[in-house]
């Protein structure tokens, strides 16, 4: 059994950390309502620009080179967003896994000819994928120090001309959708090319507002293609929001339960220091009651 003195010392160790793990699942509360805030005033937005976009690309026999389905399907580009910190359970370990799970089996050829590429937002999915040897072009470690539209926008534009160009035939955002504060759903979607009979959503496809015939200045078609690049970087931003809100949502979730985990062990490691004390008051007393005994003997 160990003794008294490294027992306290564990027990002012467990009682250091769980102070730790209290003050951050604190920090993380609060930064989990920021980012809440802001993703929940992003999704209306998004979705309406996707709605738009979506009805005048199906009402508009104009083209546009991003939704130009190539004839190949032979270069892809990942843009997996990951966290620039740890401490946060699964969060980043699921998504990544997940990522893989799919490059090895739905896009295992490309994945064997080496003709797929990786952009990784955060220190942790650039530290991920760098080890395992995928061909990584571009890498955004510290990119959540200064969440801004703006730097999210160059990725996407960046990632959006290189399409246009031919040097990727598809593009894809993997991240963390934010559901609550325990629970993430991991995606993987397809952003290029766009593909209009996606874009409308369900609820707004019915026959009155179908009927509605409306008239455009600009053209139609300049509209559309205003609104695609607008709509490209508006994807990727709500991703970094969803990805930004389930991180915090996460690392709560795990300061949480390792808060539970040091109270429990804190609670066993001092029972077990009242066993070993009293075994050490027994012995004493034994000791003296046997010298006692010695003594009136002699």
């Amino acid at each position: 059994m160990a003794n008294l003195r490294d027992i306290r010392n564990r027990i002012t160790t467990i009682d250091n950390t769980q102070q730790i793990t209290k003050a951050m699942k604190m920090v993380a509360a609060a930064k989990l309502r920021k980012a809440q805030d802001k993703i929940i005033k992003t999704r209306p937005y998004a979705a309406k620009i996707q709605d738009v976009v979506g009805r005048l690309a199906g009402s508009n026999s104009a083209s546009n080179a991003v939704m130009e389905v190539s004839e190949q399907n032979n270069n892809l580009l990942f843009i997996v967003i990951g966290s620039d910190r740890g401490l946060c359970g699964g969060f980043n370990n699921n998504l990544f896994k997940e990522v893989e799970k799919q490059l090895t089996s739905t896009f295992s050829a490309q994945l064997n000819a080496g003709t797929i590429s990786l952009i990784t937002i955060g220190k942790k999915a650039t530290a991920y994928f760098s080890k395992r040897d995928y061909q990584i072009v571009e890498s955004f470690p510290g990119f959540f120090d200064k969440l801004e539209y703006d730097s999210t926008a160059a990725i996407m534009e960046k990632a959006t001309e290189e399409f246009i160009a031919d040097t990727y035939d598809e593009v894809y955002i993997a991240f963390n959708e934010f559901k609550s504060v325990i629970s993430q759903n991991r995606k993987v979607d397809k952003v290029l090319p766009i593909d209009p009979g996606t874009l409308v959503s369900a609820d707004s496809n019915d026959d009155s507002k179908e009927a509605i015939d409306y008239i455009y200045e600009p053209s139609s078609a300049a509209i559309l293609n205003r609104l695609l690049p607008l709509h490209l970087n508006t994807q990727l931003w709500k991703a970094v929001l969803e990805s930004n809100a389930s991180e915090q949502g996460a690392r709560m979730s795990a300061m949480d339960s390792a808060t539970e985990n040091a109270k429990e062990l804190k609670r066993s490691l001092k029972l077990q220091y009242n066993q070993a004390r009293q075994s050490a008051i027994t012995t004493e007393i034994s000791e003296i009651v046997s010298g006692a005994q010695a003594l009136s003997d002699n």
